[in-house]
């Protein structure tokens, strides 16, 4: 609380009789002071208003360390700066002040997302997508996904203004329109069955302490199942149920803590998030879905890093009905239980053998990241190890589906590396736990994903 000179030395006093030590410390307090300037330095493209929003450390305040720390870690949590350092500078011609430097080093935040992928049953998967995370440096961000996987299509639009208020308040608008398909569906090439759903939400953060926020939002959805003669039995019955078209109004509610030194390249600290989605219906479909995800991170030594991630959903149907088929989970693939194909765990409908997804969802991920030999301890290209484990379990009956026979478990090794288009991982993984109708998948490759 200002005193930036404080020293404290430790005087011993040796008693050799009964063979004990006394220390006395003598603190000197120096003088106390406080904050002059707080410079910024190095942002080329970001606004220094952009920075200065996430310091604590205020202008004409008494100087306070903690609130420094408190500074840097969220400046490094914005994502915009491979480095972030932090200074303190004594003023000349007096003794009662100082200026804080910031120096950062900023990095692309564009990024174009990729993923490839390759199925014994489908060849490549393949899917796409840009965004820019600080648009013109003002720390808003905006998405433009189109994937073109063989599996499904996606067409979306993702704005995010973390200050849409001067007290922090975060907004989250999003409007989508995506085409979907099981897995290995579409390798009948003549059908005509898809899942169709496009609408829009809005969703705001409210900040209730450093690292915690509370998000409320709404929206409207519009889902529409096209069927066919070969369509999975599944979503026959669903259809008969409820017709083809479902209608719904999702509300939401979440909470989310960020105690991480850095969103890019986290080396400690752990982030929480809990969200659920209740569906007003305009049909007669109700649901309530919930989400929870846990994320710790320990640096052993540098360079060295343990990384714990866990996913859980759990979806059910209210008033009787069904959980929507097409709110289902998936698991499998990069992100998920790497050594499998992506989507393709869980249940599958006995009718045609597609995975169909399900309405609950586990995964854990186990992940130990260490520098690449040779580079030194370039926090940008890194190797790691994990062990995964997940699965998907359905709500559907027994006459429409088969399969998920407990957690699929698998290890493996990955290359890291923060590219100028954003994060790359490429892993091979190899499943531990093998049963019959299993899709394997060793080689997974994707940039922009996370963990």
């Amino acid at each position: 609380y200002g005193y930036a000179f404080a020293t404290v030395n430790a005087q011993p006093e040796i008693d050799q009789q009964h063979h004990t030590v006394a220390l006395t410390l003598v603190v000197d307090p120096s003088r106390r002071v406080y904050v002059r300037h707080v410079n910024i330095v190095g942002n080329t493209r970001t606004r220094d208003e952009v920075v200065r929003r996430e310091m604590r450390q205020l202008e004409g305040a008494w100087f306070d360390s903690g609130r420094l720390a408190l500074s840097k870690d969220r400046v490094n949590r914005l994502g915009y700066f491979t480095n972030v350092d932090v200074t303190t500078v004594p003023v000349e011609g007096t003794t009662d002040q100082v200026d804080v430097n910031v120096k950062v080093e900023e990095k692309p935040t564009g990024s174009i997302t990729l993923g490839l992928g390759y199925g014994s049953g489908e060849g490549p998967i393949i899917s796409a997508g840009v965004s820019q995370d600080n648009v013109f440096g003002s720390g808003t961000s905006l998405a433009l996904n189109v994937n073109t996987a063989s599996t499904f299509r996606t067409l979306s639009v993702t704005q995010t203004d973390p200050y849409f208020t001067i007290d922090g308040i975060k907004r989250i608008t999003d409007a989508y329109y995506r085409t979907s398909l099981p897995l290995y569906y579409s390798s009948t090439s003549d059908t005509s069955f898809r899942v169709i759903t496009y609408g829009a939400d809005t969703k705001f953060g409210i900040p209730f302490s450093e690292a915690d926020t509370v998000y409320f939002g709404a929206g409207i959805e519009q889902n529409r199942l096209d069927i066919d003669s070969s369509t999975p039995q599944s979503y026959k019955d669903y259809v008969a149920q409820f017709g083809h078209v479902s209608n719904d109004i999702p509300l939401t509610v979440g909470w989310s803590r960020d105690a991480r030194d850095s969103a890019l390249i986290p080396s400690k600290g752990y982030f929480t998030q809990a969200n659920a989605e209740y569906g007003v219906p305009l049909t007669r479909s109700r649901y309530v879905k919930t989400d929870v995800q846990m994320q710790y991170y320990y640096s052993f030594a540098r360079g060295f890093i343990l990384g714990l991630n866990f996913q859980g959903g759990y979806g059910l149907g209210l008033d009787g009905q069904p959980y929507p088929i097409f709110k289902n989970y998936y698991a499998g693939g990069i992100g998920s239980v790497r050594g499998y194909e992506s989507s393709s765990l869980g249940p599958r409908d006995t009718s045609t053998g597609d995975p169909i997804g399900g309405s609950k969802l586990l995964v854990g991920n186990i992940e130990m990241t260490f520098p690449l030999p040779g580079t030194g301890y370039d926090r940008t290209l890194r190797v790691f190890t994990f062990v995964d484990g997940g699965n998907v379990w359905g709500s559907t009956s027994g006459s429409t589906s088969t399969g998920a026979n407990g957690l699929r478990y698998s290890y493996g090794v990955g290359l890291e590396w923060i590219s100028p288009i954003g994060p790359l991982k490429l892993d091979i993984g190899l499943p531990i736990v093998r049963h019959a109708g299993d899709q394997y998948q060793k080689f997974q490759f994707q940039i922009g994903t996370s963990f």
